[in-house]
């Protein structure tokens, strides 16, 4: 996905530690992707941004749900 190279190469750039890059996961998503965060977050606690990625990729991997997560990471 578009939005996840565009984190991947920003964390890389500017040498992010995992902990910031994966807090901002929370502000990123909206409405029914927030809830799935949130109920996931709270039963696994922290991840790494590897691992959110395994995640995002898993729930988000169709089309129709990629366009859409892009376009909303786009106009954020």
């Amino acid at each position: 996905m578009e939005f996840i190279r565009g984190i991947d190469m920003i964390k890389e750039d500017f040498a992010l530690p995992e902990r910031l890059v994966t807090a901002r996961i929370n502000t990123l998503f909206t409405r029914s992707a927030h809830r799935w965060y949130i109920k996931l977050r709270q039963a696994q606690r922290h991840q790494s941004w590897t691992l959110w990625k395994v995640q995002i990729n898993k729930k988000w991997a169709n089309d129709a749900s990629r366009f859409k997560v892009e376009t909303a990471f786009a106009t954020a």
